[in-house]
């Protein structure tokens, strides 16, 4: 029965960390990607300002009638760029942010996988050396118990922690 509860650990064990090695890999990906978009989408927000600027320079220059067309479109362009503008800091506050957190969380869970399968190991060595106990005196009932009660009580303090 023990056995069994330590290849159900061991399984549970290994389907976390091909989800935290999924995680890492795809977020950090799509992190990446977001924060690119976000820059050259800003950078084109910029680009859009100074063809705003030129277009009012020149507007200055020409009749009034063509001024006033220049500097109607001028203001109309302004304004896309404000949404421009508003799409960036949407992105950044509710994509790439929350993306970029998932860094420290997904390093947090390594660190716990590690720690769980160190505790795994300790334990599986521990059952070696109950397993060879037994094989060598099966009739020295007292370092058995006595072992099994402190592997029990080691265990029931780690189902207590987590």
């Amino acid at each position: 029965m023990l056995r069994r509860s330590l290849e159900n650990r061991d399984a549970q064990t290994r389907q976390l960390q091909d989800a935290v090695t999924n995680v890492e890999k795809h977020f950090g990906e799509l992190c990446q990607i977001f924060a690119a978009y976000v820059r050259k989408t800003a950078r084109l927000r910029d680009k859009a300002d100074l063809l705003v600027n030129e277009i009012n320079i020149y507007a200055s220059t020409e009749t009034p009638h063509l001024k006033q067309g220049l500097k109607n479109f001028a203001d109309e362009f302004a304004k896309l760029q404000d949404y421009r503008q508003a799409e960036v800091e949407r992105l950044e506050a509710k994509v790439v942010e929350p993306l970029k957190a998932y860094g420290t969380i997904v390093r947090m869970k390594r660190d716990d996988l590690k720690a769980t399968l160190t505790a795994r190991n300790r334990e599986a060595k521990q059952l070696t050396q109950l397993e060879r106990t037994r094989q060598r005196n099966p009739s020295d009932r007292h370092v058995i118990v006595s072992f099994e009660f402190w592997s029990l009580k080691k265990c029931l303090r780690y189902a207590v922690q987590n």
